[in-house]
């Protein structure tokens, strides 16, 4: 299994690294400012709150939110 996109937009996590890096964004809503993703079903938010922390943008394993909790925004 490869996840490497919001499913409900396709916006990968590749352009989303890109636009945190032009923009600063640090955080889920912060990114959502800038680029179109994870307004409908939110299951690709863990994961863009791994690859802010990490910058890994390809994952090969379900991440939850128990793996990466949101933090007060």
């Amino acid at each position: 299994m490869t996840i490497d996109r919001c499913f409900c937009f396709a916006t990968t996590f590749t352009d989303l690294a890109d636009v945190a890096a032009e923009t600063g964004a640090a955080t889920v809503p912060e990114l959502q400012r800038h680029a179109l993703f994870g307004r409908k079903c939110q299951l690709c938010h863990p994961y863009v709150r791994r690859m802010v922390r990490t910058g890994e943008t390809v994952f090969h394993e379900v991440v939850t939110d128990a793996d990466e909790p949101a933090t007060a925004q």
